[in-house]
């Protein structure tokens, strides 16, 4: 099956406009298993729409103990600090289920 930005659904909801404007930024990824998209207090480059794959937000406390706190997958994205203004993030992204993902 060909890949499709679209198959997230917040990608699949916006007007044709605004999909046309950030589609040429929009880059296929691949997300193995166990793989660590970002890291707690690390700096943010990318804005990540999952589309098969499912990522987990472990929120990461001061002692290296972590709790999961939310779970994404093709409904959502990753990366919500970049749009609102900041650079880093509490948490620590981590596939668990590999997939595709629309960065």
């Amino acid at each position: 099956m060909p890949h499709i930005p679209k198959q997230n659904h917040l990608l699949a909801r916006l007007r044709a406009d605004d999909y046309a404007r950030i589609e040429p930024h929009l880059e296929l990824v691949q997300m193995p298993l166990g793989e660590a998209l970002y890291e707690s207090g690390g700096r943010l480059k990318h804005v990540y729409f999952p589309t098969t794959a499912i990522v987990s937000l472990m929120y990461v406390m001061e002692y290296g103990a972590s709790a999961e706190i939310a779970v994404v997958g093709n409904e959502g994205f990753l990366g919500i600090s970049l749009f609102m203004g900041g650079e880093t993030t509490p948490s620590r992204a981590v596939v668990q289920s590999a997939g595709t993902d629309t960065g």
